[in-house]
């Protein structure tokens, strides 16, 4: 992430409030290097006062207007990243280790698979998480 990020601009583009606790929301969220737990993301948040209700609100009201998106990690809970940068997951099934990735080639195949669809005309998301063992448990 970017290190100069104007969150008040990127809640506006949302149509969102510029709040003290969803700008802090998203600077947590902004500097995770992994998807996280609702959980892991309070406790980051602990020393601002924002409770946990508000936390999952916000949450809620960021996923719906695309500023996050819940990650299936194949776990018991929900994780949360920014979508403020397009990427996909590999983790270790044996450590739990996340590593992001970016590939153009995949993104190429997507606009293939719409070009030849019969049913479909777009693509509004997408996520692409990979399950395996990292190299030191393998």
């Amino acid at each position: 992430m970017k290190k100069n990020i104007n969150f008040k601009k990127i809640l506006r583009s949302a149509k969102l409030k510029k709040t003290t606790p969803r700008i802090a929301i998203l600077k947590v969220l902004s500097k995770t290097k992994h998807p996280e737990t609702t959980q892991e993301i309070y406790k980051k948040l602990k020393k601002t006062g924002i409770d946990l209700t508000t936390l999952y609100r916000t949450l809620a009201s960021f996923e719906k207007s695309g500023l996050v998106r819940k990650v299936d990690l194949h776990k018991d809970t929900i994780y949360y990243e920014s979508n403020l940068s397009h990427h996909h997951h590999i983790i270790c099934t044996k450590c739990n280790k996340i590593e992001d990735f970016e590939n153009l080639e995949i993104e190429k195949v997507l606009k293939q698979i719409i070009k030849k669809s019969s049913k479909f005309k777009d693509i509004k998301n997408h996520s692409l998480e990979l399950f395996g063992f990292c190299r030191g448990c393998a």
